[in-house]
């Protein structure tokens, strides 16, 4: 009989890496501020709604609540402005009476209206765990080494970085230092055709998909025109000569929602309903946007939807709050989510009523918690790139 080797016979000591894939440990890094500095009231507990509206109607006009569109019903409901995460921002910055900003959607949102309001206003993040997997891809460390590897290639003059919305305020400041632009899902053509007048080539972070979508669908170029910079390979997993050849330097990065939906769900859904018309974000793979009928962001989507006439059918491609959201807003139309497996965004999700309710009552008892703040050298280059998006014509 073979002799089975265990763990207890080796003489191996654990590393945190090996502590934390079997659950014994957490990492501080990945997930910041996971426990809050107080009580949340319990999800049972039936006068969570009544407690939200009390503490919200004692702080009056010293709290703005903003509620992105993938946020859950429970939350929305309590949201003065709901919109896109750029809406949000600015709507922040256009209420300046507003001593607290609640900010009802994931850390880089938060960031971006801290960077946008004044220095007396105090930006929220009912909890401080709801991150974003597509803005933590790319890192500021990351983003330099590539910045090295484009230097070594002789090119890092003629690229202008273009960063999504979905991106760090650490990111968004390298992005301000050298001479780029912050884009929308919605501005992305606009961003990428001012980015190519002041050089020859784009490095666009984080998110691989909108980078790809918006330069072949919607400015010509062709799939080769694109290469991809994995940041977990040497020189990006590229050579020298394929960066020089490139048009636009994707950065490896996606957003776990979109990136789920794939041609057979597209092919699935045309099937089971025939004459359905199908919707997509441009965060999705280029296969998926290229088979849909529809592709815009999460603004079109709900335009689209309210035009569409009554009877129509629609399949989205998009987070599944704001799906069932338009299906109830819509009776009079057929929607339904694109994939069959239900997918919400899970650190959106991470947003529920307790967090908001001690949020606000914390507030209101004169208590400052889970302030979002970014450091003023970040700030100065991250408001720096928002103000070239701002400037597009």
């Amino acid at each position: 009989m073979r002799a089975v080797t265990t763990a207890h016979d080796l003489d191996v000591t654990p590393t945190p890496l090996a502590l934390l894939l079997l659950g014994r440990e957490a990492d501080p890094k990945s997930e910041r501020g996971v426990d809050c500095p107080g009580d949340l009231p319990a999800p049972s507990d039936p006068d969570l709604v009544a407690r939200a509206r009390a503490a919200k109607e004692k702080l009056g006009d010293k709290v703005f609540v903003l509620g992105h569109h993938y946020q859950r019903d429970e939350v929305i409901q309590f949201a003065d402005v709901t919109g896109d995460s750029f809406k949000l921002a600015q709507q922040a910055a256009a209420r300046p009476e507003a001593e607290y900003i609640v900010f009802c959607g994931v850390h880089f949102m938060a960031e971006s209206a801290d960077i946008l309001t004044t220095d007396d206003q105090r930006v929220v993040l009912p909890d401080l765990a709801a991150g974003c997997s597509m803005a933590d891809m790319a890192t500021a460390e990351q983003v330099a080494e590539c910045w090295d590897v484009l230097t070594e290639a002789g090119i890092a003059d003629a690229v202008v970085p273009v960063s999504y919305m979905n991106s760090s305020a650490d990111i968004k400041a390298f992005t301000g230092k050298h001479g780029g632009t912050i884009c929308t899902s919605s501005n992305a053509k606009r961003a990428l055709e001012w980015a190519f007048e002041q050089g020859e080539k784009v490095l666009f972070l984080p998110d691989q998909h909108l980078g790809r979508n918006t330069a072949v669908r919607d400015m010509g170029m062709s799939l080769d025109d694109c290469v991809l910079y994995n940041p977990h390979k040497p020189n990006g997993g590229l050579t020298a000569e394929q960066l020089r050849d490139a048009k636009m330097i994707l950065w490896r990065g996606h957003c776990s929602v979109h990136g789920r939906f794939s041609l057979d769900s597209v092919n699935d859904v045309r099937e089971r309903i025939p004459g359905v018309n199908v919707l997509v974000h441009p965060e999705c793979k280029h296969e998926v946007v290229e088979s849909a009928d529809y592709v815009g962001s999460t603004e079109y989507i709900i335009k689209a939807l309210d035009a569409a006439p009554a009877g129509s059918k629609w399949a989205i491609g998009t987070e599944l709050n704001l799906v069932r959201r338009l299906a109830k807003q819509h009776p009079d139309k057929e929607v339904v989510f694109l994939d069959k497996t239900v997918c919400f965004c899970s650190t959106m999700n991470r947003i529920d009523l307790p967090h908001l309710v001690w949020a606000l009552e914390s507030l209101a008892d004169g208590k400052l918690i889970n302030q979002i703040s970014v450091d003023r050298e970040t700030e100065d280059f991250a408001k720096l790139a928002l103000e070239r998006m701002l400037a597009l014509p």
